[in-house]
């Protein structure tokens, strides 16, 4: 089992002392994060994707070059890339050049985007949401499978017998689908044998139809199940006793949402529904509570990673730090020997 934290970088600004106030503050802090987190015996890290004010990433790969210079073993994985508003071409590059610099670390997570906001900015209709994703998808997995390739679409100029360079450092770069709750985006992860990822808040039950999508459509494909990787993400805090966590977070999330614009939250989000999350499977509350969250998803789900949003809404800098501590120390032991012996992670 490999676990692991990502970031979005988020912005938000409020008046408590310790929360980032720039962008460069921000920049600092996730560099600290993947440094604290290589060293405690993580697996990964994931930055996501965005192009608005109130997140400081834009370009995530940079950020995880700058990550590789100061690890050694952490994944370094985009999260999402927005590959609907991307060129497979570049994505590629830039991710064969991350891998170098790593030494064979990097992964893509490619994803439709739950914002927005990149399809205006580089020209594209919102129309063509779904479409613009799968072309571009298989283009990027036909350029990883292929090192010379003739292709044409409907989104970008074709390719005519071009030779994609730089070749990954790894044999075969992996690349995940990144999935919220469609069940198109399962079947389509399955069609291509592609490990998925899914992204949710609480309770992973909703989620067992879409694994099941996902196995069927692969072995419809003729993918072996034993060839498929499962993860999951979500936002995580973790206190040293389950109401303490509970108390301290609430604010922190209540803003993260009335912020970010989310219709339930135009008043801050209730607390008796936060309440009802954790309740659902949310991992917010003691190291043994996390522990139990974490095992609910691997159990329903046969996940081999969870990956944590650690710095939810742009936390104070000691509420990230402490939460951080007692994943690495309290949680990731119990759950890595409680699924010893699992299926190993498959070399993609």
């Amino acid at each position: 089992m490999e676990l692991g934290i990502y970031s979005f970088g988020e912005l938000i600004k409020g008046k408590e002392p310790g929360s980032a106030r720039s962008i460069h503050e921000r920049f600092d802090q996730i560099l600290e994060l993947a440094k604290i987190a290589d060293a405690g015996g993580l697996d990964a890290i994931s930055l996501g994707e965005h192009h608005r004010p109130d997140f400081s990433m834009s370009a995530p790969e940079v950020m995880l070059a700058a990550i590789a210079s100061v690890t050694t073993k952490l994944r370094l994985m985009s999260g999402v890339t927005v590959l609907s508003s991307q060129d497979p071409v570049r994505v590629f590059q830039q991710f064969a050049t991350l891998d170098h610099v790593s030494n064979g670390r990097a992964e893509i997570i490619a994803g439709r985007g739950a914002f927005t906001e990149s399809f205006p900015l580089f020209g594209y209709d919102l129309h063509d949401y779904d479409e613009l994703f799968d072309e571009k998808l298989k283009l990027l997995v036909q350029i990883r499978d292929q090192e010379q390739i003739t292709w044409s679409g409907r989104f970008r100029s074709p390719l005519n017998d071009v030779i994609i360079s730089p070749r990954p450092l790894q044999e075969k770069l992996p690349i995940w689908v990144g999935i919220g709750g469609t069940p198109a985006s399962a079947v389509r992860a399955g069609l291509l044998g592609l490990p998925m990822i899914m992204g949710f808040f609480a309770g992973p039950e909703q989620f067992v139809s879409r694994v099941a999508l996902y196995h069927r459509a692969a072995e419809q494909a003729g993918h072996p199940r034993e060839s498929l990787r499962l993860a999951v993400s979500g936002h995580m805090y973790i206190g040293k006793t389950s109401q303490a966590a509970r108390d301290e977070f609430y604010p922190y999330y209540s803003r993260y949402f009335q912020e970010g614009g989310a219709p339930f939250a135009a008043n801050g989000f209730p607390r008796d529904a936060y309440d009802a999350w954790i309740a659902q499977g949310l991992p917010v509350g003691s190291p043994q509570q996390v522990i139990d969250a974490i095992m609910r998803r691997v159990e329903l789900l046969g996940i081999d990673r969870f990956m944590g949003q650690i710095d939810v809404g742009n936390l104070p800098w000691h509420m990230t730090m402490e939460s951080l501590e007692l994943y690495m120390t309290e949680v990731a032991p119990v759950v890595k020997k409680e699924t010893e012996g699992a299926k190993a992670p498959i070399a993609l």
